[in-house]
C-alpha cells in the first residue's frame, strides 16, 4: 500500500464522524431564521399586520373623506403621499388598503386550501373512480389560468370582498389539490398507515389522522406563498374594475385611479403599487424560508 493510500484510510483510532443530530424545532429556527432575507419577509408581513389592525389609529385622515379643494395635491407636511382627484389622503388610503388585502389574501387561501385539500386527500388515498373524477374535475380548471378564472368569476358575481374572496378562492383550489393527491398517493402506502388499515380504522380516521398530518407542510409553504400571490391578483382585479368597489380602500384600485396622472402626480400609483410589491416579496421570501425548513431531507440533522 502506498504511503499516499495509507494516509488516506482512517486507522483503528479514526472513526467517521456522523452527522450531528439535533431537534426537529431547533433545526427549524437555525434555517428559518438563519436567512437574512427572511427575517426582512417576516418584518414586512409584520408590518401590512400591524397597519391592518391599528389603521383607523395609524392613518392621519379619514380614508374616505373628500376635500374638493385640495385634489392631486403633492407630497407635503399634510398629507405625506400626497391627495388623489377627490382630495383624499393617500397615505390613510394606503394604510386602510392593508386591511383589505391581508382580508382577502387570508380568507381566500384558506378557501382555496380547505377545499383543494379535502378534494386531493380523498381522491388519493381513495383512488379508484372516485379519484379519477375528482381529479379530472381539477384537470378542467388547471386549464385556465389561475388569473383569467377568477377575472370571470369576479364578472359574473360582480365586485365587492366577499364575491372577489369567492371568487379568487374557488380559481385557486387547484394547486392544492394536485400536491395533496400527489401526497395522499405517497403516504397511504406507508408502514403506519398499513397497519391502521390492519386494526381496521375508518378511511376517514386515517385519512384526518395520518394522512394529512404526514402531508400538510408543504402545503403550508404554499398557502404562505399562495398569501402573497393572493393579494397580487386581488390587485389586478381591482386595477381592471372588477374588484373593490369604490370608494373601497384598495391598492389594485388605487393604482387603477392614479396611473393617469404619472407625469404630474406619480406617486399615486407608485406608492400603492409599491406597497404591492412589498408585500409579495415578503410572503415568498417567508414561504422560501419555510421551504427550507421544513424539508424532510433535512430533518434531525444540521
Amino acid at each position: 500500500m502506498s504511503k499516499t493510500e495509507s494516509s488516506a484510510t482512517p486507522g483503528p483510532s479514526q472513526s467517521v464522524q456522523p452527522r450531528r443530530q439535533i431537534s426537529g424545532f431547533k433545526r427549524f429556527r437555525k434555517v428559518f431564521f438563519g436567512r437574512p432575507v427572511v427575517l426582512v419577509g417576516i418584518t414586512i408581513i409584520f408590518i401590512l399586520a400591524i397597519m391592518a389592525i391599528f389603521s383607523a389609529w395609524i392613518a392621519p385622515y379619514d380614508p374616505y373623506e373628500q376635500n374638493l379643494g385640495r385634489i392631486l395635491e403633492g407630497p407635503s407636511r399634510d398629507h405625506l403621499v400626497g391627495t388623489d382627484t377627490l382630495g383624499r389622503d393617500v397615505l390613510s388610503r394606503i394604510i386602510y388598503g392593508s386591511r383589505t388585502s391581508i382580508i382577502i389574501g387570508f380568507m381566500a387561501v384558506s378557501i382555496a386550501a380547505l377545499i383543494g385539500m379535502s378534494l386531493g386527500l380523498v381522491a388519493g388515498y381513495m383512488g379508484g373512480i372516485v379519484g379519477m373524477i375528482i381529479m379530472r374535475l381539477i384537470d378542467a380548471m388547471m386549464n385556465f389560468p389561475m388569473i383569467l378564472l377568477a377575472l370571470l368569476m369576479a364578472a359574473l358575481l360582480g365586485g365587492g370582498m366577499t364575491n372577489i374572496i369567492v371568487a379568487l378562492g374557488i380559481s385557486s383550489i387547484p394547486p392544492y389539490a394536485r400536491l395533496m393527491f400527489g401526497q395522499a398517493v405517497s403516504i397511504r402506502e406507508n408502514d403506519y398507515v398499513l397497519a391502521a388499515r390492519s386494526l381496521r380504522a375508518s378511511n376517514i380516521r386515517i385519512m384526518l389522522r395520518h394522512v394529512a398530518p404526514n402531508a400538510f407542510p408543504p402545503l403550508i409553504v404554499m398557502m404562505t406563498m399562495q398569501i402573497g400571490g393572493t393579494i397580487l391578483a386581488e390587485a389586478g382585479l381591482s386595477f381592471l374594475g372588477v374588484g373593490i368597489k369604490p370608494p373601497g380602500a384598495a391598492w389594485g384600485a388605487m393604482v387603477s385611479e392614479g396611473y393617469r396622472y404619472l407625469l404630474t402626480n406619480p406617486e399615486l400609483s407608485i406608492a400603492p403599487g409599491f406597497c404591492i410589491m412589498l408585500v409579495v416579496f415578503g410572503y415568498n421570501m417567508v414561504g422560501d424560508g419555510l421551504r427550507d425548513a421544513l424539508d424532510p431531507r433535512l430533518r434531525g440533522t444540521l
